[in-house]
């Protein structure tokens, strides 16, 4: 599977730590996907990952069930997802997505952080060579064989699948989310989450001084709640 699979394997991001910082992003998801599609999920496939992904971070129904009425009123934020890259500490490649009400504040903040740690804002597409974009599921294993489930799921756009404690993650190309998504519903699978990763094929190995330089410049990003996630390079 190669050194991208290790990479993808042995990487670890720091997620939303607090429950607070759950209920936030789980909000927010669910009202971009209702405004989107609508309030049902069995139509909406992006509120069907939404829900998906809010039961693996253990927030209750009633928190769900609520978003959507709200997502359904006229005083609802109006989310826009944009996406930004620029150089932290040590030139690290970072691509920062956000969902946002107010994009001004926010690209003004995420400027101030990367010249803050001394690096700074990039052109859009200036990391496209280093980051893939992809798709990523994550099922539960049980009375699941690995084989057959690759072999049925290769025409689907599966880049490659691994176990993880009692779950199978499995790859696919960005623009293969829907088809998989399809596969894995119609084969009956309990999905945990769904969800994009931008995966870094070039990577920066820095010294232990070197990575807290850096670490100093994502503690800043986690702190942000327009935040939606960040990927970088630095191994």
């Amino acid at each position: 599977m190669g050194r991208a699979f290790e990479f993808r394997k042995g990487r670890k991001l720091k997620r939303w730590a607090s429950m607070a910082k759950s209920f936030t992003k789980v909000n927010r998801d669910v009202t971009i996907a209702v405004k989107e599609a609508g309030p049902d999920p069995e139509t909406n496939s992006k509120l069907r990952i939404a829900i998906q992904n809010a039961k693996a971070m253990n927030v209750p129904k009633d928190n769900v069930d609520r978003a959507i009425q709200k997502a359904l009123g006229k005083d609802s934020a109006d989310y826009k997802e944009l996406v930004y890259e620029g150089y932290g500490p040590h030139k690290v490649a970072f691509v920062v997505e956000t969902a946002t009400d107010n994009p001004t504040r926010t690209v003004a903040n995420v400027r101030s952080y990367f010249s803050k740690y001394g690096g700074a804002l990039a052109s859009s597409g200036t990391f496209d060579f280093i980051f893939s974009h992809d798709s990523v599921f994550k099922i539960k294993a049980e009375g699941i064989d690995l084989d057959e489930l690759e072999l049925e799921l290769i025409d689907h756009g599966l880049e490659e699948l691994f176990p993880e404690d009692d779950c199978i993650v499995i790859y696919a190309g960005f623009k293969n989310f829907g088809a998989m998504q399809k596969a894995l519903e119609e084969r009956g699978v309990e999905m945990v989450s769904a969800e994009f990763e931008r995966n870094a094929n070039v990577t920066k190995e820095l010294t232990e001084e070197q990575k807290a330089d850096v670490d100093k410049l994502i503690d800043k990003m986690e702190e942000d709640e327009d935040i939606v996630n960040f990927f970088h390079n630095m191994v």
